[in-house]
């Protein structure tokens, strides 16, 4: 009987160390950043009750289509769960649950499940980014979660981004432009492809999503859900385009702009990768969700947030041919020629003071474990052989540079490596 050859399944894929060092250079990258903006971190679990996620919106695609559901094996409990296929409901029912002091400013990271088609940056588990300011109202924390997301963008190096920035309005703001263009859409329904026919028929706001060239004309013409904001709501979203005007970073006001969960209000918004020609170009967006806390048992409460996909976040770097930064690399890696004990206790001692160090196992030759240190990215070799055995001093090698070295007494080994690292190598 052979044996079964087994692979990732359909839509997911294995991230080897080769790409691991750039995504958590990227998640560690967002990490820092929220934390300098007061953010704190939430773990939540991976699967929640599904009622969680059925207050999205039994229409949209995500709940009708896109879960992956299950039953809870204990037959005293039964429950129907599903792994969370986006975060802010989640982080929503943490709130209604654990009622932490407002506002309630948090980050997380971590992977979402959606069943759908994979394609180029698009997954059935894909991780994202992402940040929520919960319990607060002031236009001033849209302009500041949006500029959490763009500062990110800054820092890992992209400059082709396009935010786009709309308002829907509350809640009876909403219903009734549903009304106006449920009654617009479906007098040119004939027009319309049949999946945003399908689509028309559940939720009119999602056919503004469409890019079918058959939709276009049609949507150009469909009203606006500007025409129908209350002051209150020109008001508001008049103070988030100064705030980002303010700050410096630019937008372009998208009046059909929808996003595809049902939660959101008043301002919401997308971030654009210019340079991926690709139809789905979007890197990340969000919005305001005032009612969802309530939805979820908690007291009315206000909140913002965005989620970022770190897939496509990577597939807007390579595009824009951007020298992607790794994790830290190596600081040494030991080259040990006397048996390999010293290479033990080098790469022990190495570790306890911080620094990063590997070595070899079994009896290799040097030029064998020199192949093996230059893999390894290290910026060092440390060499011991009988000559500094003999004379109680290590080779110190520049791997990354000049492929200078020096002789460096035993004992002082991890002040001079950590002095050369300094000096040559400054983060």
């Amino acid at each position: 009987m052979s044996k079964s050859h087994y692979q990732a399944p359909r839509g997911t894929r294995d991230i080897l160390p080769s790409e691991a060092g750039t995504w958590r250079w990227v998640l560690n990258s967002f990490a820092d950043l929220a934390k300098r903006f007061g953010y704190g971190q939430v773990i939540s679990p991976m699967f929640e009750d599904a009622g969680v996620f059925l207050r999205l919106g039994e229409n949209t695609e995500v709940v009708s289509k896109e879960m992956f559901t299950f039953q809870d094996k204990d037959p005293k409990t039964p429950q129907d769960l599903a792994l969370r296929p986006e975060l802010t409901a989640s982080i929503c029912r943490a709130f209604a649950q654990h009622r932490p002091i407002t506002p309630w400013k948090v980050w997380y990271e971590g992977p979402q499940f959606r069943y759908e088609k994979p394609q180029a940056g698009r997954f059935r588990q894909f991780v994202q980014v992402g940040a929520e300011i919960i319990g607060e109202n002031d236009p001033a924390s849209d302009v500041e979660i949006i500029s959490l997301a763009w500062r990110f963008y800054e820092t890992i190096g992209l400059k082709h981004i396009s935010l786009l920035l709309n308002s829907l309005g509350d809640v009876e703001t909403r219903e009734l432009y549903n009304q106006e263009l449920l009654s617009y859409l479906s007098k040119n329904a004939k027009g319309l492809s049949e999946e945003s026919r399908d689509t028309l028929a559940k939720n009119p706001l999602r056919v503004l999503d469409s890019k079918r060239k058959e939709d276009l004309q049609i949507i150009a013409g469909a009203p606006t859900i500007q025409e129908f904001l209350t002051d209150d709501d020109k008001e508001h979203f008049e103070s988030v385009r100064d705030g980002l005007k303010l700050l410096g970073i630019p937008f372009t006001v998208s009046p059909r702009l929808v996003r595809g969960l049902d939660y959101y209000t008043r301002t919401t918004f997308e971030f654009i990768a210019d340079k991926l020609e690709t139809a789905q170009n979007a890197v990340g967006g969000g919005g305001r969700y005032d009612g969802l806390v309530e939805e979820l048992g908690g007291p009315p409460t206000q909140g913002i947030g965005f989620a970022l996909g770190v897939d496509r976040i990577l597939l807007a770097c390579e595009a824009e041919k951007l020298e992607l930064k790794n994790e830290m690399p190596l600081d040494a890696f030991v080259v040990d020629l006397t048996g390999g004990s010293h290479a033990s206790q080098i790469t022990d001692e190495l570790r306890a003071n911080g620094l990063g160090a590997d070595r070899c196992f079994g009896s290799r030759s040097i030029k064998a474990q020199m192949k093996v240190a230059d893999r390894s990215g290290a910026l060092y070799a440390i060499i011991v052989g009988d000559d500094e055995l003999e004379k109680n001093e290590v080779t110190l090698r520049d791997l990354r540079g000049d492929g200078s070295q020096e002789h460096v007494p035993r004992s002082d080994l991890v002040k001079a490596l950590t002095a050369s690292i300094k000096e040559r190598y400054p983060q």
